[in-house]
């Protein structure tokens, strides 16, 4: 087995997940990615590594780069992640109704709101969630994967 198809199993097993759900999760039937680590990265169709890094939130480069033992942290968020910021802002949209004291905007209400503000004002919430995310991502990633 070479360097990267061994990264490409580690990581799998970090992300808490199993070989056939993690294919399911890029949309790769779960044969093409066992031949895959069977047969060696090298072998694999650069779509496939593409398609597999990709699920892992890493480049290529960073998968020779970690290949050859350097230490990487992916600085991306994971697809789980950007589906946890969108749950927790549709929360947070649906918290400013008529009903919240958090709905009060300038005298007016969330549903009464211009659509330009309106999209102003959810677009910084995401933000603020999306930062919020990588910053505890950083700082509960474990020194060992740390650059």
């Amino acid at each position: 087995m070479d360097a990267r198809t061994e990264v490409i199993e580690k990581l799998i097993k970090e992300n808490s997940t199993n070989k056939k759900a993690f294919a399911a999760s890029i949309d790769m039937p779960y044969t093409t990615l066992r031949s895959m680590l069977e047969r060696g990265i090298g072998n694999a169709s650069i779509d496939n590594v593409i398609k597999v890094c990709k699920g892992l939130n890493i480049t290529t480069d960073e998968l020779e780069r970690m290949a050859n033992g350097e230490q990487i942290v992916p600085n991306e968020l994971s697809q789980k992640n950007e589906k946890d910021i969108q749950k927790e802002l549709q929360k947070l949209i649906d918290g400013l109704d008529s009903k919240s004291s958090y709905a009060a905007f300038d005298g007016g209400t969330f549903e009464g709101m211009e659509d330009e503000d309106r999209e102003l004002l959810i677009s910084s919430l995401e933000n603020s969630l999306r930062i919020a995310k990588k910053l505890a991502k950083e700082k509960f990633t474990p020194n060992k994967y740390r650059e």
